[in-house]
């Protein structure tokens, strides 16, 4: 596969030109990279309106992902859940409908500040059973009632899979219902890129002992209409590397604004760098990411069964994730990732119940066995019984819109009870909300904030 974006850079810095144009460094400088930092000159085509280099490079990109369309980003899945939302207002308009959105409770707050750049205001999807604010799984038998019970049918339903904890949602079984209803699936796969590579698409290769039998497969392979993947997260992209996806199956249309999405959103000085390697990245995975992750999930796959055999309680069913549900080990999981850190082990993320690990094929066998030599020798101790407060459903007084232009005042949690949240209080990661802004915080808010630490809000 080629690589038309690397191989003009790399010849522009060969040329060793007088650079009268941006950036300012003039590709000299400490970095080392600079003289691949180029901007749209002559030759270099322009993101957004890709006719050149970066239209073939996507080409590339849309064939290895099975797409109708693929843009790349270089403002990560943020950019692109904007542009996702953006389309689906465009459909339900074409189509002569209200725009609505309905969204798992779990949602990014881009998706929020997103909803209230376009005057959504989202209905919100909450699963049967849901034990914390990472985790909102829809099952397709949920949706249908959904369905069933609405009173307006939405223009398009949002879903977060991969979530943060590594469960990953039963993709195809939604994407059914969604298109009985006439219906977009929208879905954020942030933490997903690498699922379209896995050996079995649909499922089986590489889950762990803790996991379900829900396939396990990228959104485009099953059914979703538009998606998102940050690429930078599971594969060798740099920060800010993304793609937004348009399937083969989405309504006629869509494919050809997601340029004009993106662009309504995005800086016009899109960083080349990160292209770059999103085109690098399309040979590697042309070429050998397949067989390499094929043998790496695996060996993550026989970690995981070993800690489990060891004791800990693992969750998730994404095979790059190993989600420690720490206190039946006894430890909380920012006490576990202080161990792992206290061993040069950085953690993704952690709270007072998980502690997260994404892991990826750029990992060594050194590395697996490194986590598996300090999980399993880390002393086993009495299980910690305290779970989170129970999660609450807040009454609405504005809409996500109305909310985030309201004046504003910090104040620390405790005062809040009955004020308004006026933007999330919530920091990336995980970047989920627990209050929706617009929402009124009640006595079960505040506990959750204070169990997961957050000392202050903004408010109404």
């Amino acid at each position: 596969m080629d690589t038309p974006i690397f191989d003009f850079v790399t010849a522009y810095r060969d040329r060793k030109a007088l650079r009268l144009h941006m950036p300012g460094h003039k590709g000299v400088g400490t970095l080392g990279v600079e003289a691949l930092d180029i901007t749209e000159i002559n030759g270099a085509d322009v993101l957004y309106h890709a006719e050149g280099i970066i239209g073939q490079s996507e080409a590339n990109a849309a064939k290895l992902f099975g797409t109708a369309r693929t843009v790349y980003s270089t403002e990560g899945s943020s950019l692109a859940i904007r542009a996702m939302l953006y389309l689906a207002v465009l459909w339900a308009k074409a189509e002569g409908k209200q725009p609505v959105i309905a969204a798992g409770r779990n949602a990014h707050k881009t998706f929020l500040t997103a909803a209230a750049l376009l005057d959504i205001d989202p209905v919100w999807l909450y699963p049967n059973r849901r034990e914390d604010i990472l985790t909102c799984m829809i099952t397709g038998p949920e949706l249908e009632a959904f369905f069933t019970q609405a009173d307006v049918i939405p223009t398009a339903i949002y879903i977060t899979s991969p979530d943060y904890l590594g469960n990953v949602a039963d993709v195809r079984a939604l994407a059914e219902v969604c298109h009985r209803y006439g219906v977009l699936l929208l879905v954020d796969n942030a933490h997903g890129a690498y699922l379209r590579f896995l050996p079995d698409r649909d499922g089986n290769a590489g889950r762990g002992e803790a996991c379900s039998t829900v396939a396990v497969g990228h959104p485009m392979d099953l059914g979703a209409d538009i998606c998102c993947d940050s690429a930078h997260k599971t594969l060798p992209v740099l920060t800010g590397g993304a793609y937004l996806h348009i399937s083969k199956g989405a309504p006629k249309g869509l494919a050809e604004r997601a340029d004009q999405a993106m662009a309504l959103f995005a800086s016009t000085s899109p960083s080349y760098l990160i292209m770059e390697s999103l085109d690098l990245t399309n040979r590697y995975l042309a070429e050998e990411y397949r067989e390499r992750l094929e043998g790496f999930v695996r060996r993550v796959a026989i970690l995981k069964q070993r800690l489990v055999k060891n004791g800990y309680t693992l969750i998730g069913n994404e095979p790059l994730k190993i989600t420690v549900k720490g206190k039946t080990y006894g430890y909380t999981g920012n006490e576990l990732a202080a161990v792992l850190e206290a061993e040069n082990m950085i953690c993704e993320f952690s709270d007072p119940d998980y502690v997260v690990l994404m892991l990826t094929p750029e990992l060594s066998d050194q590395a697996l066995a490194r986590i598996e030599e300090v999980l399993t020798g880390l002393e086993r101790k009495k299980e910690i019984l305290t779970i989170m407060p129970e999660l609450p459903v807040p009454d609405k007084r504005f809409t996500p819109r109305e909310a985030l232009f309201l004046p504003g005042k910090r104040e620390l949690v405790d005062q809040c009870l009955g004020r308004v949240l006026v933007s999330p209080s919530v920091s990336c990661p995980p970047a989920i909300p627990v209050v929706v802004c617009g929402e009124i915080i009640d006595e079960a808010s505040i506990e959750v904030f204070n169990y997961y630490g957050i000392e202050a809000c903004v408010v109404y």
